[in-house]
């Protein structure tokens, strides 16, 4: 069984995930995820199962907003259960509408390396759909 430390956990989080997902890399946004991932947008009562859900989440999510930053992170790590909580700042960049800017809590479940559970609480309105 793959068990990642603390600063692998760390650089999953903001360097493999939020780093793609800033720069609209599709695919390895995906690949951070196990094939029978659960990504649930908690504050929505949204839930995306498997990586077809979610990369089709995520190529929506892409397509229509301009810029996407995710920065300003703050980490509770659980080596041992192989968790982290992570809070940021959130800001999405339209065409057509305002900057949004949020203060938003993901909590990470990791398997062999990659998300298993990933739960998204978000201070306004849900991009992920």
């Amino acid at each position: 069984m793959k068990l990642l430390n603390k600063s692998e956990l760390i650089e999953l989080v903001e360097n493999k995930y939020f780093a793609n997902v800033d720069g609209k890399n599709l695919d390895e946004t995906v690949s951070c995820f196990s094939k029978n991932a659960i990504l649930t947008v908690q504050t929505a009562q949204t839930t995306h199962n498997g990586h077809d859900e979610i990369e089709r989440m995520f190529n929506d999510f892409m397509s229509s907003t301009k810029v996407i930053y995710h920065g300003d992170f703050t980490h509770v790590v659980d080596e041992e259960n192989q968790c982290i909580a992570s809070q940021f700042l959130a800001r999405n960049d339209y065409d057509d509408k305002p900057t949004v800017s949020m203060r938003n809590c993901n909590f990470f479940v990791i398997e062999e390396g990659v998300f298993k559970n990933v739960t998204i609480y978000m201070s306004d309105e849900n991009p992920l759909v």
